[in-house]
């Protein structure tokens, strides 16, 4: 009996192609997951395929069906053709429960028409076991027929569990999908699945499946055309597909005749040959799948031959569609699936017939492969655990044989071990004394890794390889100094961002925490005012962070009156940042901070990834940005790089070029900025005409050229593993015994190390 299954990947190899539906069962229904129609480079059993072409076929089919699906883990259960197989029902003489397999198995060497062990065999119970009349099924189909198919999975690494007839699963389908139609064993279902080789015709009533292959399918009408028009077999076969709409259609049903009078008449004799030993069954429908079914006119001339209806289902009763299935495509090909949908419904233990025709070598070594590496994990471990107890019983005995005068040595032994050990734990005791005084000293080196760490993580949130694959090409070109490869992308496309200066200080509470020249407004006294009196921009800017920065390590040291150790219980610590930097990107807006990205990792800014550190950062960032929507916490500054305005310092080179001055021509120096290491223009520089003199608008402005663009962003990070201030002490944060303050950073998106300010003349 086949065990009910989650899921089941179902699979028919048929001679025009792979069918494969995966089912499950969810809310009581049985639900379709997916599935494949895998066509054949040619049917297999068309004229002049050979046996290797005909297997390489069929890998082809395989393989492409491995790759569109993932069967890895799940249970397969796949079908043979029914030639070579046997199906009968025999009735048991009353015997006891226990006597019933060795009564079935001198049943089935009666019954098979094959040496018994030239054949694959199973057996199934079809009544009640305390039912007085025992009615038993008796399946089998000869060992080259099963291991035939199965060689062809186990080149491709599948693991079929179980193996099943094809009519069986046909009458299981039949069984399950349409009840209102074999609910008696008076009235007679006949199942007729056309295929391209065979036709397999089975009866189906309430308890008894009866089964014939008719040596007469698809490919016979083929050959009966390819012989009228004198045509190749591949030839004679697309002119089959194509009759209903060929001008040649009279003359191609002609041909295809004589067939369908032999495959009416094979039916007819078929059904006949089972009235004369089931008298009182009478056949009411044909149910007509397969392949073959659909050729124009052959379903309307069974039905006028057998007398009666032939029905071609267009879809199954009782299967629903999962919500990643396309309807309309699986009801394409629902005639073909009649016999995986019955395989599935066995895997999934809703099947009458659940026998299991998979070798029994095969099912051993599978039930071994699962369990045998516990069984030889248990030996070793018992035969270790012997041989220890029998080493260790040895070793007792003959040291118990040593004379008298070894035991008091080793007693003598013992009692200095145990001296020893006393003078051990009497210096270990010491050694506590010693751990705490290094502890305390190694103190003040627990957090010097912080600063570099939030650098890495900045910096690594800026275009490179891995954030921008499309540009992979330039960063490596970048790296390596490669400024031909560098130049074949335009300037303005580069996607990449130079930072030229970085400034970081720790704040016990970013809440409070100021950028820049705000800070020292807030707390600073007027003779911090008069003493950057002299400095001026940046430098001013700088000077007035590094400044908050050491008034926050005083009130760590427990200097500032302002700061009690009772309220530091809802604050955040962490570091306010400030980076400065340009980008030749023409819109380095995109770079840094691009809307309505927040679901596309791909299309993420440099503010983007510092929004979301903890999945850009392998999910265990220390860090997180600080209400980046606030703009008391979160500032980004744009401009273009001129000369001439406010901007960051350290963007380019500074470098002299001769301009023409007024109708005398007068050559005059102008100062521009360029890329130091390609020597492209980065800063605004005026339009020229075609005379190499400035261009101007209609109020007689200059028109400018606008090159790379800078930005200063100011944020603030919280440091999620920062101590509590009660526990820092002067110093604690430095690393290194560095003062923490600005640190100069470059490069990113191409890295560059540069500390070039602007003013740097080349």
């Amino acid at each position: 009996m086949v065990p009910a299954s989650d899921a089941i990947w179902a699979i028919e190899l048929g001679n025009n192609s792979l069918r494969a539906l995966h089912l499950t069962v969810a809310g009581g229904a049985v639900k379709v997951l997916g599935f494949d129609n895998i066509q054949h480079g040619k049917v297999l059993t068309g004229a002049g395929v050979k046996v290797a072409e005909r297997d390489e076929l069929i890998a082809i089919s395989l393989r492409e069906f491995v790759q569109r699906s993932d069967v890895r883990g799940e249970n397969i259960i796949i079908s043979v053709p029914s030639q070579n197989s046997f199906a009968r029902f025999v009735n048991l003489p009353p015997v006891e429960s226990k006597r019933i397999p060795e009564i079935v198995k001198f049943e089935a060497v009666q019954q098979i028409p094959f040496d018994i062990n030239e054949v694959q065999w199973d057996w199934q119970l079809m009544t009640e076991m305390d039912s007085p009349e025992k009615k038993v099924a008796i399946f089998a189909i000869k060992n080259e027929v099963v291991n035939s198919t199965l060689e062809h999975f186990g080149r491709e690494d599948i693991q079929v569990s179980y193996v099943q007839m094809a009519p069986m699963a046909l009458y299981n389908y039949l069984l399950y999908d349409r009840p209102d139609l074999v609910n008696s064993d008076e009235r007679a279902v006949v199942i007729l699945d056309v295929g391209a080789e065979n036709t397999d015709l089975v009866v189906c009533t309430k308890s008894i499946v009866w089964q014939r292959c008719i040596v007469m399918g698809g490919n016979t009408f083929t050959k009966a055309i390819a012989d009228a028009f004198k045509l190749t077999f591949e030839k004679a076969e697309k002119l089959k597909r194509t009759a209903p709409v060929s001008k040649y259609a009279r003359q191609i049903f002609q041909a295809m005749k004589p067939v369908f009078t032999d495959l009416a008449s094979e039916v007819q004799r078929s059904l006949g040959f089972y009235t004369s030993s089931h008298a009182n069954v009478k056949f009411t429908k044909v149910i007509a799948l397969g392949g073959g079914t659909k050729m124009r006119g052959l379903l309307k001339y069974l039905q006028q031959t057998l007398q009666m209806p032939v029905e071609r289902p267009d879809s199954f009763k009782r299967l629903a569609m999962g919500p990643s299935v396309s309807a309309a495509k699986f009801h394409e090909n629902v005639c073909d699936f009649g016999v995986v949908y019955g395989l599935g419904l066995q895997g999934l233990g809703l099947a009458k017939i659940e026998n299991n025709l998979l070798p029994r070598s095969v099912a051993r070594s599978m039930a071994w492969a699962s369990k045998g590496k516990y069984f030889i994990a248990a030996a070793c471990m018992l035969l270790a655990v012997s041989l220890m107890c029998l080493a260790r019983v040895g070793m007792d005995k003959v040291g118990y044989a040593k004379n008298n005068q070894l035991r008091q040595r080793i007693a003598g032994v013992i009692r200095a071990a145990e001296d020893a050990n006393t003078k051990l734990r009497s210096e270990q005791d010491k050694g506590s004394v010693y751990q705490a005084a290094m502890q305390k000293e190694f103190k003040l080196f627990k957090y010097r890794e912080v600063i570099p760490l939030l650098h890495e993580v900045i910096l690594s949130a800026l275009p490179n390889t891995q954030n921008n694959t499309e540009q992979k090409g330039l960063y490596e070109a970048f790296d390596k100094g490669d400024v031909e490869a560098v130049l074949e992308i335009p300037r303005k496309k580069r996607k990449q961002l130079f930072i030229t200066s970085m400034s970081v200080y720790f704040s016990d509470d970013i809440e409070t925490a100021q950028f820049g020249t705000t800070a020292m407004m807030r707390r600073g006294s007027g003779a911090a005012t008069e003493e950057l009196g002299d400095l001026s921009g940046y430098e001013y800017e700088q000077r007035m962070m590094e400044m908050e920065m050491m008034r926050q390590y005083r009130g760590a040291a427990g200097y500032s009156p302002l700061m009690g150790v009772g309220d530091e219980a809802d604050k955040d610590a962490g570091f306010v940042v400030t980076i400065a930097g340009y980008s030749p990107y023409e819109d380095i807006g995109e770079l840094l901070d691009p809307i309505g990205v927040a679901e596309d990792p791909s299309q993420w800014g440099f503010v983007t990834r510092l929004l979301n550190l903890d999945e850009f950062v392998d999910g265990n960032s220390p860090f997180n940005l600080y209400k980046k929507t606030d703009t008391a916490h979160f500032k980004l500054e744009k401009g273009q790089v001129d000369l001439d305005a406010d901007m960051p310092t350290g963007i380019g080179v500074m470098k002299a070029v001769e301009t023409t001055v007024g109708k005398t021509g007068f050559q005059n120096n102008k100062w521009i900025l360029i890329d130091p290491m390609t020597k492209e223009v980065v800063s605004r520089v005026p339009e020229l005409d075609m005379y190499g003199k400035e261009k101007v608008n209609r109020k007689g402005e200059p028109v400018y050229e606008i090159n790379d663009r800078w930005f200063v962003l100011n944020a603030k990070f919280v440091w999620d593993d920062a101590p509590k201030q009660e526990s820092r002490r002067p110093g604690i944060l430095d690393v290194g015994g560095a003062r923490p303050g600005r640190s100069r950073s470059a490069g990113v998106g191409g890295s560059r190390s540069s500390t070039t300010r602007t003013g740097a003349i080349e």
